[in-house]
């Protein structure tokens, strides 16, 4: 299998699942931005698979800059050809991932038939209400299972609630160190890698939503990337280890002090120092908790969390799941608020 890998975004270079005009980044667990370059037209042709044509790809005027919202060519009723998704399904798919953003909106601009019995193609225009943004075509193949898509080289989760599924999964398996609230109504589930730089920078992001949710319950999970992180594994057992002799406010101590120290895990002997020192600040005797994490056990608990996350499609760390929704952990902190308060409120549950 090919493993994962342990990445930053920064606000230029962010989400794409998120916001489409900017480029994609850590987890793409929602549709990726279109293609600025993209050469797909504005309106599909009658034939099944072919690209669109009728219309230019660039739907944008070229001067001067746009200054209000884009205008988009209305839809032919020719152009859906396919029984499923109906538009309202697409609608509510794009709502899902793309409702947070005020500013955004789109068209579905046509759902067609391809050769390939249950498989549509479905073709949205997307823009920008202040027109800071240039209009872009974005398309995406469904699957005869009506609950994924294929956009790019991903197979992505779709519907009008595209997160249950992962939502459910959450609820069911994080079962990692938590704070905040036990009730699992905002369940922010992060997974992490004790030896990757950016789950390090992204603590400060989590340690204030620790403070501005406190309704809400945020787990840490392990996931470790042993193929880049040699010491990350032997980590998230002393985590686990700690964990079952302290509680979760032991470690989350041992997880500040890891990360504090985290130049340590470059070697074995390194790690093992920074391992043992950060089981002490957390109240807890080190011998105890090395003999607790060589055990088969503790390793098969690492390993399941690993699972699950691969299972849920992560690709990168740090990333937090927000009710089964994937967020890039060291997102601008500002964004994932936006990104949390959207889902709360799609999902019926208290926020703050």
């Amino acid at each position: 299998m090919i493993r994962l890998s342990c990445r930053s975004i920064g606000a230029a270079a962010l989400i794409a699942l998120f916001v489409p005009a900017l480029q994609a980044a850590a987890q793409q667990h929602v549709p990726p931005a279109p293609d600025t370059t993209s050469a797909e037209p504005s309106a599909p042709t009658q034939q099944p698979d072919a690209a669109p044509v009728g219309q230019q790809p660039d739907v944008a005027p070229t001067a001067p800059a746009p200054s209000g919202p884009p205008t988009f060519p209305a839809p032919d009723p020719a152009n859906f050809t396919a029984a499923s998704p109906t538009k309202e399904v697409v609608n509510g798919f794009l709502q899902a991932i793309w409702g947070f953003d005020q500013d955004r909106m789109w068209q579905v601009q046509a759902i067609l038939k391809t050769r390939v019995e249950g498989v549509s193609k479905v073709f949205i225009l997307v823009g920008d209400k202040t027109g800071k943004e240039k209009p872009q075509v974005f398309t995406f193949y469904t699957l005869p299972d009506g609950k994924h898509i294929i956009t790019g080289d991903q197979v992505v989760d779709f519907g009008t609630n595209p997160f249950a599924d992962a939502r459910q999964q959450l609820e069911q398996h994080a079962n990692g160190p938590y704070r905040g609230a036990a009730s699992k109504d905002l369940e922010l589930v992060e997974f992490a890698d004790f030896q990757c730089p950016h789950c390090k920078e992204a603590q400060a992001n989590i340690d204030k939503l620790v403070t501005d949710y406190p309704k809400a319950r945020i787990v840490f999970q392990n996931f470790p990337i042993a193929g880049i992180h040699p010491q990350s594994v032997i980590a998230a057992e002393y985590g686990i280890c700690v964990t079952k002799l302290g509680g979760s406010a032991a470690f989350f101590q041992f997880a500040a002090a890891v990360f504090d120290g985290q130049d340590g895990l470059a070697t074995a002997d390194g790690a093992t120092l920074t391992l043992n020192s950060a089981t002490t600040k957390a109240g807890l005797d080190p011998t105890k908790v090395a003999a607790c994490a060589a055990t088969p056990e503790v390793k098969a608990d690492v390993d399941a969390s690993v699972q699950m996350g691969t299972d849920l499609g992560i690709a990168e760390v740090p990333t937090l799941m927000v009710n089964g929704r994937a967020v890039p952990a060291t997102a601008p902190y500002d964004l994932l608020k936006k990104i949390i308060d959207f889902q709360a409120k799609t999902d019926g549950v208290p926020g703050k």
